[in-house]
Parts: structure tokens; C-alpha cells; sequence
């Protein structure tokens, strides 16, 4: 099945995609504007990204002190990207946006995923302009956010530091008021910064004119103290160059330097920086100091970068969803054509060993039942967790444009969601990766086929924009139990009514009963883990606990969508039909009794692992 036919059925039969024109935002569009957009991100995926993918993982950025170069293939497939409309194909008209549902976008914009992910750094760019759309001032959108909608500048978002990594507590980076008219610059305070950021994605680079730097700082008190924890956080726009308020360049740089490059396991395509900030190698105005504008108000950044991150996270989620099925369509393809091996013969005794027939032709390998074994696993991380994605996007159009109700519903579901859909797509999407290399055998090694830079790529996104153990803990310790509750009772209840229509359909309703006992039982975890009140004693397996809560929702997932695959089959989609039901009953038959271990540890408040002494290790 190709992506296409995969999103088509998920978009139009699942989700039902085109009820969203009946919205006044969406009015414009129609089936045929949406596969339009399809049509042009499939073609130019196929055309400027995939050919490339390789190129750009073997010709690593390198910078030559002064820029950063990058293959040319990287520049043609950013400008066609920009040509293509996509970075702002969800805002207003009036910005130069689509106004396309941002579930069109997330679907249209998987195909650049899985043609080449690490090509280019679009989504940053995209969420860097949607936060300021959000936080910003007038004049910051129009200055910084318009220009990176149109392409025309980059955006990064700079939170870790080499002391803190994950630890935004101990961001160290200052911003001091910028001289007594700080206050009155058109485009925001205006602060001076000093400090360093480390893994910083495309933090430099010559696709563009410009880079607009998102930048966690702390303003120190009136002691030149920087205030602990994370309240004290500001955020920053810091461009790479300088620029005035029609948005043109003023010719002078300001002072944030490429320390160097960092050179990863994958996503090698993407530069990966390591940046200073008021070293003084750029003086602005004779003084050393990166200028940067405030945006929201001081010590209220962290609440204004959490917009970008949870966009983020839902995008890596979505990157690691798409590596995971570009391996799973390369073994499917080379199960399909390799031949080796011969199937096992009936015994003619009882009792009789197995053996083969080694006079009988030599079959393909996906005639092995391991290797279909191994495919089906793939299919089954790799589409569940599209589905899981494409899901998420509904839930931000309704979040922007359905009733009240509706619309806050969709909010807190997304809270609890964003966890998942970041953590579990980078965990089981990797180990299809790593099957899809299982299945090519020795050759999956090689860089003679893809299949080994796929799982390289993926690697990365278990750490990216959080890792396990970070959204574990956002999940158990915050999104479960925020508004006492009601977002994961939100979530119980749409399982709950899958659940119901399931149990109707004869084919579904063992499945349907399996949920249900899922579900419970995580309820009944979550209550467990927090039965003594000790963040300490409930976040001990937190990880567990996450992983478990994402099964069941991708056991949600595809019961959902082989119920409705069922209600919308016809003779030419049998065979798709047959694939998503398949999956399911692979899914509920393999993976979903994982969960029960994962619980376990969950429900008992299992010490293993915090009272083992440091030096027993």
C-alpha cells in the first residue's frame, strides 16, 4: 500500500478531512484543492528530496570559517519547498497563507519526512513564526514572523546549554537591559546577550538571508543574580544579522558566532551547531553583546516556548513516523523480490522432523512466516502511529476553529496526547527501522541500501525535544492529572465509544473487549502510582507507565481504524481492508499484552531501580 492510498484513507474515510470546509476559515477549499497540495508535496518530495538523501547524509555541512556549506541539493529542495507555499500553507490570507487545515499540512508535509527528513529544518522555521503569531507584537510579526512564513529567513529555537542539556532550570545565558531607551526599540525591549547554546538544529547555514534566533535567557535581578529555577526564563528573538523595521537587513551582523559543528549518529544532513552569544567576534554598535527583543513579558518564557516545543514535539513524533515507514516500504520491497530459502514440507509421519525440500525452487522471503512476522510489525508501528499523528492535527483545527466546547476539549485531549505522540512514534517507528534492517539480513547493514541510514536518522528522535524519561514525567506527573483529571476522562471517553461500536462488529469485538480491560486497568494504574501522594514513588516508573499508555492508545487507534475501514470496504479495497484488519489483529494479538508488565511495576510502586545504591552499578 502506498503512502498515498495510506493517507487518502486516513484523511477522507477516517477523519473525514472535507467536513472541515464547512468551516467560514476553510470555506475555499475542496476535495480537489487538498489533493492538489497532496499532488505537489508528493511530486516535489520525489523529485528534490528523495534522490538526495543519501547525498546529504555522506556530504555533511561543513563550515569553511566563514559559512556553513551545504550540498546543492539542499538548496534546490529548500527553495522549491518555499516555492511549493507549505511554510505558511496554514496561516491567513492576508500573511500569503493557504488557510489550509493544519491536518492537510501535517499529512502533505509527510512526504517530505520520508523522502529525506534531515534535508531540511522547515518545521522549526514554521513553529519559531507560529509562536511569535501567538506571543509577538504587531511589529515582531511583521518584521520576523511574515519573513519566515515567505521563506525568506530561517527560524531556530536555542533552549539547551552544554552545562544543562534537558535542565531549562539551569539555563545560564543573560540578558541585561540594552541602555536607557531599552524599553522603546519598535521591535521589542531590547536586551544585550551572553551565553552559549549547544545543539542548536540549523543554528547556521546560507539557505537564507537570515536566521531568527527563539532564545532562552534569564534577566538577572537588581544584584546581577540570575533568579533559580525556571520562572526566571525570558525569551528572545536574536537574529543572526541585524535588521530595521520594514525588515530589511542593515548590513551589520550581530554577535552570535558558530562555535562549531557537531557531527551526529544520523540526521546529518541538517547543520547541528553549538553557538556563542555576546562573545564580542560581532560587535554590535562598538560593544560586544548579541541584541536581542524581548517577546511576552519577562520571566514568562518558558510559557511562551512551550507553543513551539509542543509543535515540535508533535513534529518529531511525526518524523519518526515517517522513517519508520520509509523502512517499512523498503523491506517490504526487497521481501517481495528477494529469493532465498524454501518453506518446510508437511511431515509424511507424525512425529517426523521438519524438513524442506531442497529439489523445490528457492521462494521469496516474505513467504517466510518471521519475515511477515517482521512486516507486519513494521505496517503496524508505522500506519498506527500516522493515524496517532494525523489525529493530533484534527485536534488543533478543532482547537482553532470548532464551538467552545469543542474547541477545549480538543485542547486538553492534545495535552494529554503530545506526550505520546512524540515518545511513542520515536521508540516503535525506530524498531521498525531496526526490523526493516533484520529483514534485508546482511545487506541491511550496508550502506549499499537505505534501510541502515533510516535507523541512524530515527535514533535521534527518542532524544529530540525531550526525552523518554522527560515526557514520561510530563505525562504521569502533570498531563493525567491537570484540571483534576478531566483530560484523560476525555480521552477514556472517546475509547470508550469506539469501544461500543466495536463490540457490534463480529470481527472486533474480542478486540474491542481486550480494550476495554486496557483501559481499565490503566485507570486503575494511574490511581495506584499516586496512591501515597510522592511524586517520588509514581514517577519511579514512569517510563512504564507511558509506554503502556501508548499501546492502549494505539490500540485505540487501530480498532478505530479497522472499524471504519470494515464500514467503507468494497471490492477494489479488499486488500487494503485486509491489511488495516491485519495490522489490528496484530497488534491487540502481540503487542498490546505487553502492557500488563509495564503495569505491574507501575501498580506496586516497584523500588528496583531507585533503591539499587549508586555503587552497586
Amino acid at each position: 500500500m502506498s503512502l498515498r492510498s495510506t493517507l487518502d484513507f486516513l484523511l477522507y474515510d477516517w477523519l473525514d478531512a472535507e467536513a472541515l470546509n464547512q468551516r467560514e476559515r476553510f470555506a475555499d477549499h475542496s476535495r480537489e484543492t487538498f489533493d492538489a497540495v497532496l499532488d505537489t508535496c508528493e511530486r516535489i518530495a520525489r523529485e528534490k528530496y528523495a534522490p538526495f538523501n543519501r547525498t546529504v547524509d555522506t556530504q555533511e555541512p561543513h563550515f569553511d570559517g566563514e559559512k556553513v556549506i551545504l550540498p546543492q541539493a539542499t538548496h534546490d529542495a529548500h527553495k522549491a519547498f518555499v516555492e511549493s507555499g507549505m511554510m505558511s500553507a496554514a496561516q491567513d490570507y492576508d500573511i500569503g497563507g493557504m488557510q489550509l487545515p493544519y491536518t492537510l499540512s501535517a499529512a502533505a508535509n509527510s512526504f517530505f519526512a520520508m523522502a529525506s527528513v534531515s534535508i531540511g529544518a522547515n518545521m522549526l522555521t514554521s513553529g519559531n513564526a507560529n509562536l511569535l503569531m501567538v506571543h509577538g507584537t504587531d511589529m515582531q510579526k511583521e518584521v520576523f514572523a511574515k519573513n519566515e512564513f515567505s521563506g525568506r529567513w530561517a527560524g531556530t529555537m536555542c533552549l539547551s546549554e552544554p552545562q544543562a542539556g534537558s535542565s531549562l532550570s539551569d539555563v545560564a545565558t543573560r540578558a541585561v537591559p540594552d541602555g536607557a531607551d531599552y524599553q522603546d526599540d519598535p521591535l521589542g525591549p531590547r536586551y544585550r546577550l551572553t551565553g552559549n547554546k549547544m545543539w542548536i538544529s540549523a543554528g547556521d547555514h546560507e539557505l537564507t538571508e537570515n536566521i531568527v534566533h527563539i532564545v532562552l535567557a534569564k534577566i538577572p535581578d537588581e544584584n546581577g543574580k540570575l533568579v533559580p529555577g525556571t520562572r526566571g526564563i525570558s525569551l528572545f528573538i536574536v537574529p543572526k544579522r541585524m535588521v530595521n523595521t520594514q525588515g530589511e537587513l542593515t548590513g551589520e551582523r550581530n554577535d552570535v558566532a558558530l562555535a562549531g559543528l557537531n557531527h551526529k549518529l544520523g540526521w546529518r544532513g541538517t547543520t547541528n551547531t553549538l553557538l556563542n552569544f555576546g562573545e564580542g567576534k560581532y560587535p554590535v554598535g562598538g560593544k560586544a553583546g548579541a541584541v536581542g527583543y524581548l517577546v511576552g513579558a519577562p520571566g514568562k518564557g518558558l510559557h511562551c516556548m512551550f507553543h513551539m516545543m509542543n509543535e515540535a514535539r508533535i513534529g518529531v513524533g511525526t518524523a519518526a513516523t515517517m522513517l519508520g515507514m520509509a523502512g517499512y516500504h523498503a523491506s517490504l520491497e526487497y521481501a517481495k523480490s528477494r529469493p532465498q530459502g524454501r518453506l518446510v514440507k508437511k511431515p509424511e509421519a507424525a512425529g517426523a522432523a521438519v524438513a524442506k525440500d531442497s529439489a523445490a525452487p528457492q521462494v521469496r522471503i516474505i513467504e517466510h512466516a518471521d519475515v511477515r512476522r517482521m512486516l507486519l510489525a513494521q505496517k503496524a508501528y508505522c500506519e498506527g502511529a500516522l493515524a496517532l499523528e494525523l489525529y493530533c492535527a484534527r485536534l488543533v483545527d478543532e482547537q482553532k476553529t470548532g464551538d467552545a466546547q469543542a474547541a477545549d476539549d480538543a485542547r486538553l485531549l492534545l495535552e494529554v496526547l503530545t506526550p505520546i505522540a512524540k515518545s511513542w512514534p520515536s521508540e516503535w517507528c525506530l524498531e521498525a527501522n531496526s526490523l526493516a534492517i533484520q529483514v534485508h539480513g546482511g545487506y541491511g547493514y550496508t550502506r549499499d541500501f537505505p534501510v541502515e541510514q533510516y535507523w541512524r536518522d530515527n535514533r535521534l528522535n527518542m532524544i529530540h525535544e525531550g526525552t523518554h524519561g522527560i515526557q514520561a514525567a510530563d505525562l504521569l506527573g502533570r498531563k493525567v492529572l491537570m484540571e483534576k483529571g478531566r483530560g484523560l476522562q476525555l480521552l477514556a471517553g472517546r475509547m470508550t465509544d469506539t469501544i461500543g461500536r466495536a463490540a457490534k462488529v463480529p470481527a472486533l469485538a474480542a478486540h474491542a473487549k481486550a480494550l476495554g480491560a486496557a483501559l481499565q486497568r490503566i485507570g486503575s494504574a494511574t490511581e495506584a502510582a499516586w496512591s501515597t501522594g510522592d511524586p517520588a514513588d509514581a514517577l519511579a516508573n514512569a517510563v512504564p507507565y507511558m509506554q503502556a499508555f501508548g499501546h492502549t492508545v494505539l490500540a485505540w487507534i487501530w480498532l478505530d481504524v479497522a472499524r471504519r475501514a470494515l464500514e467503507t470496504d468494497a471490492e477494489k479495497a479488499r486488500a487494503v481492508t485486509a491489511g488495516k484488519i491485519g495490522a489490528t489483529d496484530y497488534f491487540f494479538h502481540y503487542e498490546l499484552p505487553k502492557i500488563g508488565a509495564w503495569l505491574n511495576v507501575v501498580e506496586s510502586r516497584d523500588p528496583t531501580c531507585t533503591a539499587l545504591p549508586e555503587d552497586a552499578f
